[in-house]
């Protein structure tokens, strides 16, 4: 989005020279997005940034899908995927995935990832738990529980957790940003916008490579694209990455805390679509939030029963008490799936329940695709087979072909 930045020294004027004392050239690098047609920032590094002296396969945590087939809800439990010895990048579980965004798990230690950059698409990292930092080329990010880190493409980072940090990267395959919808046509948040400029937390400090690292030779693992599907590399710079002396433009990572999001409610039940925080490339993300529910004499604070016709819904439930799913087994830390050409809504007897209710203490993070949704092989280690008969108050019919009931 168009909010402009400037962090450390730039020169007045782009492309033209820019000295250190020495009288040295600095290199200036533009990182923009769409061939020069949209947004971009100018980073200026005391190395070349791309002078590479190696480059050798990453081998990537498995990546392989598991079509939802035959077609059924699932409960994933995701507190049940731990390693303790697992970083931020290396250690992901993949959890959901298609060709447009893929939805992985990971716990970590106190540990700092490699240096690490998604040539594929942006990433949309929300911390369930635990707080750190983000050493970005553009500078510093801290996190806390509750935020949403957002990294554009190809920007090289690592994380470093202060403590054991809970982390459910969502990673597209395009860019991800506020919804349109939200937005004036020069990029501002509007004023019915749930969230505005002052929430987003942009790096105010250039990353140092510190005196203890190495200043050549420095690796970075790259996720990019081949015809054979994602791979990785891991690359050896010449210099480090983090060598930049100041950058100005409107393309950065930066947070946003879920608490800082305002949510909308209404005289009757609300859309999904008003709880969205973020869109990419045929998905969108939504958090719901306590909140004030409907407040009509008649209403149903919960959903009605709906049909995904063009999406596959997938909810991870990260605070409170939801009251839509009682007694189907969901707590805090699951995911629900609910794949497109499958009718879901609540537990049959959280309707009655909710009646009167005037606010609803729960918190989740949504992930709408318009393309159907696989199972990684961490969503297959986690699932709750029981999950999908929950509404009709059983289990499969013994007699019943296994096959059936099987995760595939």
């Amino acid at each position: 989005m168009a909010h402009y930045r400037q962090v450390g020294e730039v020169p007045a004027k782009r492309h033209t020279q820019f000295r250190d004392p020495e009288g040295h050239l600095y290199y200036e690098e533009l990182m923009g997005e769409e061939g020069f047609s949209s947004d971009s920032s100018l980073l200026y590094h005391r190395g070349v940034p791309s002078a590479i002296v190696a480059c050798e396969v990453w081998e990537l945590p498995d990546q392989s899908r598991t079509p939802n087939h035959p077609l059924k809800p699932r409960h994933l439990k995701l507190h049940s995927l731990f390693d303790a010895a697992a970083d931020a990048v290396t250690g992901r579980r993949l959890v959901l995935g298609n060709n447009d965004v893929r939805i992985s798990y990971v716990v970590t230690g106190t540990a700092a990832s490699p240096l690490y950059r998604n040539a594929i698409g942006d990433e949309c990292v929300y911390v369930e738990s635990g707080s750190g930092t983000v050493e970005t080329v553009f500078g510093t990010l801290a996190y806390r529980q509750g935020d949403y880190v957002l990294i554009p493409r190809a920007t090289t980072h690592r994380w470093v957790p202060a403590e054991e940090s809970r982390l459910y990267p969502i990673e597209a395959n395009s860019h991800v940003a506020p919804p349109r919808r939200y937005l004036s046509r020069y990029g501002q948040l509007l004023e019915h916008a749930p969230y505005c400029e002052r929430d987003l937390h942009g790096p105010t400090e250039l990353q140092s490579t510190g005196s203890d690292e190495p200043a050549t030779d420095v690796e970075v693992l790259v996720k990019h694209r081949t015809s054979a599907g994602i791979v990785g590399t891991a690359m050896t710079y010449a210099t480090h990455p983090f060598d930049v002396v100041g950058w100005d433009g409107c393309l950065y990572p930066y947070t946003f805390n879920i608490d800082d999001y305002m949510p909308i409610t209404g005289k009757i039940h609300q859309p999904p679509p008003v709880h969205q925080v973020f869109e990419g490339h045929n998905f969108v993300i939504c958090n719901f939030l306590p909140r004030k529910v409907d407040y009509h004499p008649l209403s149903i604070p919960v959903p009605y029963y709906h049909s995904n016709v063009d999406s596959d819904e997938v909810m991870f439930y990260v605070g409170g008490d939801y009251e839509a799913r009682k007694g189907s087994g969901i707590g805090v830390g699951s995911i629900s799936l609910h794949p497109g050409g499958y009718a879901h809504g609540p537990q049959p007897a959280a309707i009655e329940a909710s009646l009167g209710a005037e606010f609803f203490e729960e918190s989740a993070v949504m992930v709408d695709t318009f393309a159907p949704l696989d199972l990684g092989e961490g969503g297959l280690a986690a699932e709750d087979p029981a999950y999908a008969w929950t509404w009709a108050g059983r289990g499969p019919d013994p007699g019943d072909d296994p096959a059936v009931f099987s995760n595939s």
